[in-house]
């Protein structure tokens, strides 16, 4: 699968270094916002957020619950597609041949990443050659 470096307007926006960003950038690339107006988007929900003794808070630099990554996402509009159920195994991996066209954000473990027609838009390949299991993705109607 090919993979193009996107850092989904994080270096533009004024910010330096590497963060666990991936939801921000993975909107910002699939709905081509700009990056700040997403990260603050995404802080806000923070907030709302239940305190945790065993979690920290969300953030957008230091990464979302899944939780608060699913209210955010309806919020946006995005649809979710479920590709694995419990005690199904794996059906769908990040593989440009079982992921549908168009702009989607595939979840797999512990990270989200944008997807644009077979393409990986990340800072990295998060695919482990093609075998990285997709739980499921979203996508805008």
């Amino acid at each position: 699968m090919e993979v193009q470096f996107n850092d989904g307007g994080r270096a533009a926006a004024g910010y330096k270094g590497s963060a666990s960003d991936c939801v921000v950038r993975a909107i910002c690339i699939v709905t081509d916002r700009p990056y700040q107006e997403i990260y603050d988007y995404v802080n806000k929900y923070v907030g709302f957020e239940r305190k945790s003794k065993k979690r920290t808070k969300s953030s957008s630099r230091t990464g979302i619950r899944n939780n608060t990554t699913k209210k955010i996402m309806k919020d946006l509009g995005f649809e979710w597609t479920p590709t694995m159920t419990i005690g199904s195994g794996c059906k769908v991996h990040l593989k440009a041949d079982e992921l549908p066209n168009g702009r989607i954000i595939a979840n797999v473990s512990k990270h989200v990443v944008a997807v644009i027609d077979g393409v990986i838009y990340d800072t990295h390949d998060p695919s482990r050659n093609e075998t990285r299991c997709v739980y499921g993705y979203w996508r805008l109607p």
